[in-house]
C-alpha cells in the first residue's frame, strides 16, 4: 500500500512554522534585510564535492543562494539574509535530502568570529548547549587522532587514521579511501572528529586546503589558514561560514582548480560564474557569510534521528 502520508507530523510541522517566524524576528530585530534570489541559475558552484541538478535547458538548480546574494552584497545591499530552497544531487539519507531549506546571511563589517557570536545568540533561543565552544582546526584533529594536522607528513596521517579505525573496530583501508591525497584524508579525518562530536562547537580556522570561499589569514603559530568556520552539535555539520574571499583574481584560481579536480574526477564542469567574479571585481565589501541547514537545526531542535521526521515530503515520499 502506498503511503501517502508526511513524514513530519503535526507537532513537527509547527515547530518548524514556529522556527522560520523566530528567525526572521530575529533578523527583523537586528535590521538584517530578508531578500530572495533565483533558485533557477545560468551556471552553479564548482565545488568538486557537491553534484547540482540540471534542466534540458542547461539552467542549474542552486546549491545554495550564495552568488546571487553576493551580487547583492556588492551592489550595496547592506547586510541581508534569505531562507532559500537549495538543491544537490546525490545527497539523500539520515542528514541528506536532495532539496533542502537554507539560512543564509551575510553581514559587512564582521570577520568570522563576529558571526560565531552572532550564531550563539541565534541558537541560545533555539535550544540549550550555547554560546558554543570554539577549537582552531588543528586542535580540534589533534584531539582524536594525536597528530597536528596542518604539519603533518601525509604519511603520518594516513597512519594516524588507521589506527583510529582499528581501534574503533572498523575495517578501512586508508590508502583505498583516499588515494594518499592529502585534502581526502584531511576530509575523512575531520568526518570522523565531527562524528565523534557532542557539545556544540565551532571549528575554525581551517587548512588552506579547504579554504573554499574563505579569505586567507595566519593563525596563532604562523602557520597560513582560512578564516573559515563550521558549528558541530551532536556529530552533525550545522553551519558552514567564511570571512569571505573578495580578490576576484584568487577567486578565478580556485574556481580553476575545482575543475581541474572535476574533470580528473571524471565530472561534469560548469561554466565560471562570471557575474560573480565581475561582482567580486567590482567591490565585495568586507563580510562574514554562513548557511546553516533549517532541517538540521529543527532535527536537533526536536530530537530527532532522520531528517524525514522534519520534512513534510522528503525525497522517500515522492
Amino acid at each position: 500500500m502506498t503511503d501517502w502520508r508526511p513524514g513530519a507530523d503535526l507537532a513537527a510541522l509547527r515547530a518548524r512554522a514556529e522556527l522560520l517566524a523566530t528567525v526572521r524576528d530575529f533578523f527583523a530585530r537586528r535590521g538584517v534585510l530578508e531578500v530572495d534570489t533565483p533558485i533557477l541559475g545560468a551556471t552553479g558552484g564548482t565545488d568538486p564535492g557537491i553534484e547540482c541538478f540540471r534542466s534540458h535547458a542547461g539552467r542549474v538548480l542552486q546549491s545554495s543562494p550564495e552568488f546571487f546574494m553576493k551580487r547583492l552584497l556588492a551592489a550595496g545591499s547592506g547586510p541581508i539574509y534569505q531562507i532559500a530552497r537549495a538543491f544537490r544531487a546525490e545527497e539523500a539519507g539520515r542528514l541528506h535530502n536532495p532539496e533542502f531549506l537554507l539560512l543564509e546571511w551575510y553581514r559587512p563589517g564582521f570577520d568570522d568570529f563576529a558571526l560565531m557570536d552572532e550564531i550563539d545568540d541565534l541558537c541560545a533561543g533555539l535550544m540549550p548547549g550555547f554560546p558554543a565552544q570554539r577549537l582552531p582546526f588543528r586542535e580540534f584533529i589533534a584531539g582524536v587522532f594525536g597528530v597536528d594536522p596542518l604539519t603533518a607528513a601525509d604519511e603520518t596521517l594516513a597512519a594516524a587514521l588507521d589506527r583510529h579505525f582499528v581501534a574503533a573496530r572498523r575495517e578501512a583501508d586508508i590508502a583505498e579511501l583516499t588515494g594518499g591525497a592529502r585534502g581526502v584524508l584531511l576530509d575523512l579525518a575531520y568526518s570522523e572528529a565531527v562524528a565523534a562530536t557532542r557539545d556544540a562547537v565551532f571549528v575554525y580556522d581551517f587548512p588552506p586546503e579547504q579554504a573554499a570561499l574563505a579569505r586567507m589569514r595566519r593563525d596563532s603559530h604562523g602557520a597560513e589558514v582560512a578564516a573559515r568556520f563550521e558549528l558541530m552539535l551532536a556529530g552533525i555539520e550545522l553551519a558552514n561560514g567564511y570571512h569571505e574571499l573578495a580578490d576576484a583574481a584568487e577567486q578565478r584560481r580556485r574556481f580553476e582548480a575545482d575543475l581541474a579536480s572535476r574533470r580528473q574526477a571524471g565530472r561534469f564542469c560548469p561554466e565560471i560564474d562570471e557575474h560573480l567574479l565581475a561582482a567580486l571585481e567590482a567591490g565585495l565589501p568586507d563580510c562574514a557569510g554562513v548557511a546553516i541547514g533549517i532541517d538540521r537545526l529543527l532535527m536537533l531542535i526536536l530530537g530527532a534521528q532522520d531528517i524525514d521526521a522534519v520534512l513534510p515530503f522528503s525525497e522517500c515520499r515522492l
